[in-house]
């Protein structure tokens, strides 16, 4: 406020003001006065710790008095959670600059602290001491830190030894932290916790190993956790505590037993000084459920348990907690086909099982879910004794067999070699297709491997015993017609299923190259019957010395419905007149493959043997023998 203001308030006039200023001066002189005054005036700079005197509040600013020339303002928010100062009390300010509007000073009681504070950090610390500060707020980069009125700065990388996901956690917390760089000029401190844990982690971990001991009991805390277990600090050391080690039951995950910063009571199962690497158990702390499973669980006995884990080989079942016992997909059920445990079970079922086998060292333990019910297979026997008839569905067809549903969850495989006493099967689907209902009849049971044998040829009688030499013997003339042609003979077609051999050297009285210099496939011809093999089901046939009268067989022909119609004394379509089966069974020779080997093992037989169908890929040389039984021309 203004001198001038002052007199116009209290209205003093001009002759007494010279008279109070005339006292108080009393015997001074002017010059005097000047040089007291001048004195009086102190020389401030900007940024410089002054000590004032409080005059009173004015606005939102404390008036202090430094003795300059004019008073200062401190702003009352420097104050915040501080009561006000006292008119007349001292405070120490930093003097900032000048406001050019108002001519006051401009204060900061802040700022003082801060350098105040500066100072005495500068001079009481030095880089690699200790301090205590507390986290105020989360900056770029790291913390602030409130150290004595002043802010020092942790960098994040240094808040802790291993890496912080959120570093706001500390915020308002008082942090321990040793000094790493100074900057004077800056008024800079820069502090690191990491180095003071790490150090301290050291020293402790140093002892830790000195008098540490596998089967020792230790406290540790949590401080990572991963797939595959947790790491427990136990004193400046890290060791695992691995998943198989956190409880005796099934854990899918180390997050559902343990959490961060969890203190924990662990035991030492392994310790490698070499490589400062520690194996830790939680589990072992408690006895173990193995340790009387055979009493409560003994081979034969029938339990319930849970379904918790299903696999393509099977499902484990929990007994109770931390045993757990497999039931083989094949120990699931007696007639099912299963596929996969999932077509019988799901996770969390509560299922019934018999305890097979217990593997005490590998703590293991074998279930079975079909013992629980009795086994169909012990009556097979009984109910289909050999020679039983039976009707079933086609279940499954395969390049062997077809399987025959006898009754639910019980099959039979009929064979391709079972199925015809004459033709040849190549494919069941030759036969019958899935679903289609057949009767066949039981040739054997096998109640150990599961598997019954089936046949349909077996329903009726086996043209080869006694229909086929009745109808063909030796010296019979016959018709036919070329089905095949190889290098050492041709196949003829006799009727529908029944083919024979007619030799190379049967083909005529004269030395042929090859066969096909004297028929053709398809042309019909007249043949002697040579043989007929019952045993080996094959029949030899000649064209030597037989006239032919192929003209007769294509007026036939013209007036048939089929070019390959049996003679008038040939059997029924519905007669087993095809070709011999399958080549799997040595009883039921005759296929191609047969006949070509016999007629390489033996050239002078080939013609009597083979009476089925052959493959040229199997054939001897042509010019190998005379059929058995067969004159050779003079």
């Amino acid at each position: 406020m203004k001198n001038k203001e002052l007199l116009k308030r209290f209205k003093v006039d001009d002759d007494q003001l010279d008279r109070v200023v005339a006292d108080a001066m009393q015997t001074l002189s002017t010059q005097e006065v000047d040089t007291l005054y001048l004195d009086s005036v102190r020389d401030f700079t900007p940024n410089a710790l002054v000590k004032g005197t409080v005059m009173r509040v004015v606005a939102e600013d404390l008036l202090v008095d430094i003795g300059y020339k004019s008073e200062g303002l401190v702003p009352l928010y420097e104050f915040d959670g501080e009561d006000v100062p006292e008119t007349g009390s001292s405070i120490e300010v930093l003097m900032e600059g000048m406001d050019e509007s108002t001519g006051l000073l401009l204060l900061s009681k802040r700022r003082a602290e801060r350098v105040r504070g500066w100072e005495t950090i500068v001079q009481n610390h030095k880089e690699g001491d200790i301090l205590t500060g507390t986290a105020k707020r989360k900056i770029k980069g790291g913390l602030l830190l409130d150290v004595e009125g002043v802010s020092v700065f942790l960098p994040a990388s240094q808040i802790d030894i291993r890496r912080v996901p959120d570093v706001s956690i500390y915020v308002e917390k008082a942090l321990e932290c040793k000094i790493i760089k100074i900057d004077r000029e800056r008024m800079n401190v820069v502090v690191s916790r990491r180095k003071l844990l790490e150090e301290r982690r050291n020293a402790m971990r140093d002892n830790l190993l000195s008098e540490l001991e596998e089967g020792q009991i230790r406290k540790g805390v949590v401080k990572n956790i991963a797939d595959f277990g947790a790491f427990l600090d136990i004193g400046g050391v890290d060791g695992l505590l691995h998943i198989t080690d956190m409880s005796w039951g099934r854990v899918s995950h180390p997050s559902e037993v343990v959490s961060l910063e969890q203190e924990l009571e662990v035991k030492v199962l392994r310790f490698d000084r070499e490589r400062n690497r520690i194996a830790l158990g939680l589990k072992q702390l408690e006895a173990s459920p193995w340790a009387e499973v055979e009493r409560k669980y003994p081979v034969g006995s029938r339990v319930r348990g849970e379904v918790v884990n299903i696999m393509p080989y099977g499902a484990f079942v929990k007994l109770e907690d931390g045993i757990e016992g497999l039931v083989h997909i094949s120990e699931m059920s007696w007639t099912r086909r299963v596929s996969h445990p999932s077509d019988i079970v799901t996770i969390g079922d509560d299922v019934e099982v018999v305890v097979l086998d217990i593997n005490q060292e590998k703590q293991e333990i074998s279930l079975g879910m079909k013992q629980t019910e009795a086994n169909p297979w012990t009556e097979v026997e009984e109910r289909y004794p050999v020679g039983t008839i039976i009707e079933g569905l086609v279940r499954n067809l395969t390049n062997y067999g077809a399987f025959i549903e006898i009754e639910e969850g019980i099959d039979g495989l009929l064979h391709v070699s079972d199925m015809s006493w004459t033709k040849k099967v190549t494919h069941p689907s030759d036969v019958m297709k899935k679903g289609d209902l057949v009767r066949a009849v039981v040739l054997s049971v096998d109640t150990e491997k599961r598997r019954v044998a089936l046949g349909m040829k077996q329903l009726e009688q086996d043209p080869w015993q006694d229909e086929i030499p009745r109808r063909y013997g030796p010296g019979d003339i016959v018709m036919g017609r070329v089905t095949k042609i190889t290098n050492f003979g041709v196949f003829v077609s006799l009727e529908d299923g029944l083919e024979g051999l007619l030799h190379v050297s049967e083909l005529t009285d004269k030395k042929v190259e090859s066969p096909e210099e004297v028929v053709d496939i398809g042309q019909a011809v007249d043949v002697r019957v040579l043989k007929v093999d019952t045993e080996e089901r094959k029949i030899g046939l000649s064209m030597i010395g037989v006239p032919q009268h192929s003209h007769l067989l294509d007026e036939e022909q013209d007036t048939s419905s089929s070019a390959d119609a049996p003679a008038e004394d040939a059997p029924a379509e519905d007669a087993p007149a095809e070709a011999s089966a399958d080549g799997d069974a040595s009883a039921e020779a005759g296929s191609t493959d047969d006949q070509a080997a016999a007629a390489d093992a033996a050239p002078e037989e080939a013609a009597a043997e083979g009476a089925a169908p052959a493959t040229e890929d199997a054939a001897p040389a042509a010019d190998e023998g005379a059929a058995d039984g067969a004159e050779k021309p003079a």
